[in-house]
């Protein structure tokens, strides 16, 4: 089939392959619609490299959903259609609305990292001018920094200038943050889980983050695999830029085939 033409039904090529997805997926929507018309071998590929931690993974389905939300929430992608799909599927997992509320107030914790990536670079350029940071804690900071170590159950250098400039902004992130972990029904694993998520995600990257919270997750006893199987997860995000235009470009294709023939011009 030419791209250039998108027919009303399926071929059989085409009902096989979504078929397929909706087997190993179990789910179907518009957006996919648009690609199995577009290009079927496309969307077979793309299940196979999906389909990965569906077929291989530790984690249970409920949990991988809860992976796919923290990537499509988070404030650097905001891909609502995949929000309103995994939450969907997470339910239908037997998933409960507090544990998905847990996961999006989780996700909302990504904004800090202004303050993770921006307080080091004004302490730099503090040192070159001369005017280094003090060099101890008073007591204040001291109480925030074993608060922070207490609800959070870890320290990293990533806060300490921070905690000197801003003492009292990491104090309110601590509120903030510790929501889900004062009286969330997830188990630190999976919270740290989807940290994982949302730093390794190829809208964010955040490499500072992502280590912490590795090294946090193998401390509440996960599993290499299952850390490789947030990250197998997390790799499918480009697919995106397909699920977004396909229906744009399936559209416009047939619209222009509706469309009258253009006359020729009068001789």
């Amino acid at each position: 089939m030419s791209v250039d033409s998108v027919p009303a039904a399926l071929t059989p090529r085409q009902e096989e392959v979504k078929a397929r997805f909706i087997e190993v997926r179990g789910t179907w929507s518009e957006a996919w619609e648009a690609v199995v018309r577009l290009d079927p071998d496309f969307l077979e590929a793309y299940l196979r490299f999906s389909a990965v931690p569906w077929r291989h993974g530790p984690l249970p389905p409920k949990v991988k959903e809860f992976i796919y939300i923290a990537i499509d929430a988070n404030a650097t992608h905001m891909y609502l259609p995949g929000v309103r799909q995994h939450i969907k599927a997470a339910l239908d997992h037997g998933a409960t609305g507090a544990e998905i509320m847990e996961v999006l107030e989780l996700t909302a914790t990504l904004g800090i990292h202004a303050m993770n990536v921006g307080m080091p670079v004004l302490a730099e350029v503090l040192s070159e001018m001369g005017r280094p940071p003090a060099p101890e804690l008073d007591a204040r900071q001291r109480e925030i920094k074993e608060e922070f170590t207490r609800v959070r159950g870890y320290w990293h250098s990533s806060w300490d200038e921070t905690l000197q400039f801003a003492p009292e902004l990491l104090a309110a992130y601590l509120e903030f943050s510790g929501v889900p972990w004062r009286g969330g029904s997830l188990e630190p694993k999976v919270k740290e889980f989807i940290y994982i998520a949302f730093d390794v995600a190829a809208t964010h990257l955040y490499r500072t983050g992502l280590k912490i919270h590795v090294a946090n997750a193998l401390g509440y006893g996960a599993t290499p695999e299952e850390i490789t199987e947030v990250m197998e997860i997390a790799a499918v995000l480009g697919v995106h830029a397909v699920t977004t235009s396909a229906p744009l470009l399936a559209a416009e294709l047939a619209a222009r085939a509706q469309a009258p023939a253009p006359q020729p011009a009068p001789e």
